[in-house]
């Protein structure tokens, strides 16, 4: 009788064993599976080599090829009655920026309430006669009065036009928090914004983003030269 009871309650005993080995089996492969994963996200190079990733700050904060408005504003005293050096300086680099990249309409905008509304009203006729002078069609200058914020503040001259540009997105944006989903590796929302800002404005003329420029004809001359130049080099060979 005692036997047959102490063989009865063995029993459970060992399948209860056998289960709780399998389920620590089980936790010990879903353990290593997870080091593994965590592992291959730490050792991957590089996203952004990758076209095809959505993280690529690439495709984030692409560079746009657009029309966009080129403002700059002219500060003028109160008692000015014409522009200094400085000011016909930064004019003049102004307005080679049309010269280059635009042909619409060049707008001169002066304060009409401002405590230097005298000021600018003659201020702004010399820097009609200046942006004339250095290349704009005096066909597409075009004065106009804006109102100022404070009339008992100065407000500058404003000078805009229009023109093909590119661009990206702005800066500083933060949608995500950086210590949720660091497991992914992936690149932060802002990374490579300001690399592309950087490289957008050194761009010289958008056009070339758009495509290439058609080649201009082989010059014949300058060819022949550098085959006889070619054919008529050699390396002399000297002993060591």
């Amino acid at each position: 009788m005692i036997g047959a009871m102490t063989k009865g309650r063995a029993q459970p005993m060992a399948n209860e064993m056998e289960s709780t080995s399998k389920t620590g089996r089980t936790a010990a492969l879903l353990a290593m599976a997870l080091v593994a994963a965590l592992a291959a996200g730490c050792a991957s190079p590089d996203r952004a080599a990758t076209g095809a990733l959505p993280d690529d700050y690439r495709t984030r904060h692409p560079i746009v090829v657009g029309e966009q408005e080129k403002t700059i504003d002219i500060p003028i005293a109160t008692g000015a009655s014409r522009l200094t050096r400085g000011q016909s300086e930064v004019i003049a680099g102004f307005v080679d920026g049309y010269a280059t990249g635009a042909s619409g309409i060049f707008r001169i905008l002066v304060p009409s309430d401002a405590r230097n509304a005298a000021a600018t009203a003659v201020t702004s006729r010399e820097i009609r006669r200046l942006v004339a002078r250095n290349g704009v069609p005096a066909r597409k200058i075009v004065m106009e009065s804006y109102v100022a914020g404070d009339p008992s503040e100065a407000a500058p001259i404003r000078l805009s036009y229009y023109a093909i540009a590119a661009s990206t997105s702005a800066c500083g944006q933060w949608p995500e928090d950086l210590v949720v989903n660091t497991s992914a590796n992936k690149n932060y929302y802002n990374f490579g914004c300001a690399t592309q800002n950087n490289l957008a404005a050194q761009i010289a003329d958008p056009n070339d983003l758009l495509g290439p420029r058609r080649m201009t004809s082989v010059d014949a001359t300058q060819r022949g030269n550098a085959m006889e130049r070619y054919r008529g080099a050699y390396t002399e060979l000297k002993d060591m």
